[in-house]
């Protein structure tokens, strides 16, 4: 197969991760027999400094033109601690989102075993949790209607009937392909909008009679969530309360340096890991690439690969189980590795076979 990759690294640790997920994409290719091209475009706030916009034009033709997008992150501190900024990296991650039609962000959150101490839940709540959250990704408070002035603000949690359908239809598949358990998670006891996602979730219910649909406010998602972990299957939610749980979600696994995500919807798919741009760690080769380096993994799958998948998958299994992990998550006494170390070990073990 000829894979044509438009890689996004970003600001932060964003050009460092990068440079491993792109490391594990040749060895897999290489492995399997697969050609891949790359085109490298600027994004958050470094295409800010560079040309003044977040996501240039050419940025999102390189991205129509491509079969898959490997991001890695936006963000900078000199526009955090700025309120009164009209630019931010962040614009153009939204930007790239919309324009791509990416409405629905799939999140895996998986355990591994050897990693469990370093979740701060009991080794009996956390071992074996493994879910997926789906998250509406280009509607409700970020894209609707906005107001600011120095004494008043809101933002407007739009949702349509289509939007929310073809929401939760993503939902119900991937049940039916998992567990066939789905948790609907709104705040319908308060706002308008969950109502209407209730409703509609209700209506879509006899279509998946093999899928088990309970609800949930998202309050008691979120406790649940750290509670019992376990519970969870599939879990579907707009777009704000997505956001929330999913990085709620991802401090079960010990690091948030370990989940990657997935953004699909009407045009090119992106690849990115959840965690954000980390400016401190810049340059200092101690980010975790995993993260990065699952995405690699999701986008073979999404192309109907799944040897391939499993054959990254595999590697970061090993590598942790060798002790050849970045700081935050090395067990104490263990070897120093930096993210270019770890890339560089999981490639190998990719190439060796």
């Amino acid at each position: 197969m000829k894979f044509k990759i438009a890689v996004l690294p970003g600001d932060g640790i964003g050009p460092e991760i990068s440079e491993q997920g792109v490391a594990v994409m040749n060895a897999v290719c290489a492995r399997y027999g697969h050609q891949v091209s790359y085109e490298y475009a600027l994004c958050g706030a470094d295409a800010i400094e560079k040309v003044g916009d977040p996501f240039p034009e050419a940025t999102f033709q390189t991205c129509m033109q491509a079969d898959a997008v490997l991001f890695s992150a936006v963000g900078d501190p000199k526009f955090d601690n700025d309120p009164t900024a009209k630019v931010r990296p962040e614009q153009g991650l939204l930007a790239m989102r919309q324009r791509l039609g990416l409405f629905a962000n799939i999140r895996p959150i998986e355990t591994f075993d050897c990693l469990v101490h370093k979740s701060p839940l009991k080794d009996e709540l956390v071992r074996g949790a493994d879910f997926v959250c789906i998250r509406e990704l280009t509607g409700g408070m970020y894209f609707g209607e906005k107001y600011q002035d120095n004494e008043k603000a809101y933002d407007t949690n739009y949702y349509s009937r289509p939007e929310i359908e073809r929401i939760l239809r993503v939902g119900f598949e991937y049940a039916r392909r998992r567990h066939h358990h789905l948790t609907v998670v709104d705040k319908a006891n308060i706002l308008a909008s969950s109502r209407l996602w209730r409703q509609i979730a209700n209506e879509m219910e006899p279509q998946y009679p093999d899928v088990t649909t309970d609800y949930m406010y998202v309050d008691n998602a979120s406790m649940r969530m750290i509670q019992e972990p376990k519970f969870f299957d599939v879990i579907v939610t707009e777009n704000t309360f997505g956001d929330i749980l999913t990085d709620e979600g991802s401090c079960i696994t010990g690091s948030m340096g370990l989940l990657p995500s997935a953004s699909t919807g009407e045009h090119t798919p992106v690849f990115e890991p959840v965690h954000g741009s980390w400016p401190q760690a810049k340059g200092l080769n101690i980010a975790n690439p995993l993260a990065q380096i699952l995405c690699v993994a999701m986008l073979f799958e999404y192309f109907n690969l799944p040897e391939e998948g499993r054959c990254v998958r595999e590697a970061v299994r090993a590598s942790l189980d060798a002790n050849v992990r970045t700081p935050e998550i090395q067990v104490a006494g263990g070897a120093q590795y930096g993210t270019r170390e770890v890339g560089v070990w999981i490639a190998d073990y990719i190439a060796k076979g």
